[in-house]
């Protein structure tokens, strides 16, 4: 009598054996009797498909070698803490801010892929990822006068001479630093991020400087060589770094923009950077390939003096600008909010769900233009929290109400709103996953959704509520 085949069937085309889920791990059940939320809907945006709308946000690791051939390359962590949010059902895993230049990295130990060397690791990440049944995403990026800082645990284990902790540390060339190739749109002491001299020991960051127009054609190139690398690896999902105060936010904002030449001064001029980088990358990716762009939607620096004498990149200007790159072959603005100042003034009394009501005016404005733009909302987590803490003043205790709370503001922002417009297609989560791998799975266990979970994990699946 033939023996059984072998129906443990492992993902074909690759050098190792991993088993093919029965059904992609956070796909909801065919057969299920409630009304699935859009959280768990599928969404295709070009010849992606996202099996829920829950997305992996990119997380600075500082994990990569910052000396040597392996300079900047992917390891096994990533695979380890990357594959992990796959494997629990994330649609999509974006890998962390990508160097597309040497001295574009944050740190020493970040991430690149300025280099045909960085393909390989780069692959094995993304294969990986996608051998779960995400899709895998990176997100090319340039530090800009933010460069050549220490890992943050470097930073919080020393402390200034008046005894405060140091919240950066400098990259000295020793510890694989670049102090003389810190660029920006200005440069000199007195456009370091901190503002803070470089004999100043409670100063974390160095003097940039400025780029010239010929190195601004170089970098537009390099984001192009840096997308092409990342098809190379079979990478499906491309973002562009415009937030957060790094090189291409220190070109949009008129506070740390005061160039004269064809990048700096009028609206046009600062935005010029980033739709040349989104042109050169659109014309070398696939047509089936989407291209996501986050941005800091507002540098919150309208009510400051330096606000009020320059200018500051703020909504209108980011609204603005969406319905320009929706024009352009950006499929979807990933919306979130300052990093470029350290002057920034938050409103405390209007943080709850700020950058999810930034990203629904923008969603919305976009839309009357006759634009196609998917939007991305993030900081579902501290939205979260703030109705975890209004139930505790009525005694409920937290581990009662936290993920009750997340699973219900996450479904809020996808939902129309007075049977109109929902809020955003997707939401991305950082450092919850970094906490709990198996998010995506406890979000539709309290929402009673059915989705399936890998296979090596049936066994241990969450009981019917």
């Amino acid at each position: 009598m033939a023996p059984p085949p072998d129906l443990n069937v492992g993902v074909p085309d690759l050098e190792y054996f991993t088993p093919q889920h029965v059904t992609s791990p956070g796909t909801p059940a065919a057969s299920s009797s409630t009304k699935t939320p859009k959280l768990f809907q599928p969404l295709t945006i070009r010849g992606t498909t996202l099996r829920n709308r829950i997305l992996v946000a990119p997380m600075c690791q500082y994990s990569t070698a910052s000396h040597g051939n392996a300079t900047g390359a992917l390891t096994d962590y990533h695979i380890a803490t990357l594959g992990h949010y796959a494997l629990k059902g994330a649609a999509l895993v974006m890998i962390e801010a990508s160097g597309v230049q040497p001295n574009g990295r944050i740190s020493p130990n970040c991430p690149g892929i300025w280099s045909d060397a960085q393909i390989p690791a780069l692959r094995r990440v993304s294969d990986f990822i996608k051998s779960q049944g995400a899709l895998s995403a990176i997100q090319l990026a340039h530090a800009g006068r933010k460069a050549s800082t220490c890992a943050p645990w470097i930073a919080g284990a020393q402390r200034t001479s008046g005894g405060k902790r140091k919240v950066s540390v400098r990259a000295s060339e020793a510890a694989g630093g670049w102090p003389g190739n810190v660029v920006g749109p200005m440069g000199g002491e007195e456009w370091t991020w901190d503002e803070r001299r470089l004999d100043d020991d409670a100063g974390g960051y160095w003097a940039p400087r400025a780029l010239s127009e010929k190195e601004i054609g170089e970098l537009v190139r390099d984001w192009a060589s840096a997308a092409q690398r990342s098809v190379k690896a079979g990478v499906d999902v491309i973002e562009i770094h415009a937030a957060h105060g790094y090189l291409i936010h220190q070109f949009l904002s008129p506070i740390t923009n005061q160039r004269t030449d064809a990048y700096g001064g009028s609206f046009e001029n600062r935005s010029r950077l980033l739709l040349e980088i989104i042109q050169a990358i659109r014309s070398v990716i696939p047509e089936s390939m989407p291209l996501y762009l986050r941005i800091s939607a507002t540098e919150w620096m309208e009510e400051t003096d330096l606000g009020k004498k320059h200018g500051s990149w703020d909504v209108l200007s980011s609204i603005r600008l969406a319905k320009i790159v929706a024009r352009m072959g950006v499929d979807l603005l990933d919306v979130s909010s300052g990093g470029n100042v350290v002057h920034q003034k938050l409103n405390p009394f209007d943080t709850k769900d700020y950058q999810t009501r930034i990203a629904a005016r923008i969603r919305d404005e976009v839309k009357k233009d006759g634009g196609n733009l998917f939007i991305g909302a993030v900081g579902l987590i501290t939205e979260a929290e703030q109705a975890r803490d209004i139930v505790e003043e009525g005694g409920a205790p937290a581990q009662q109400t936290q993920i009750a709370n997340e699973a219900h503001t996450a479904v809020a922002m996808l939902e129309p709103r007075n049977g109109t417009e929902p809020q955003a297609d997707v939401i991305l989560v950082a450092r919850q996953f970094m906490r709990e791998p198996e998010w995506v799975l406890r979000v539709a266990h309290q929402l009673g959704v059915e989705v399936a979970w890998p296979n090596q994990f049936l066994r241990v699946r969450f009981p019917k509520l």
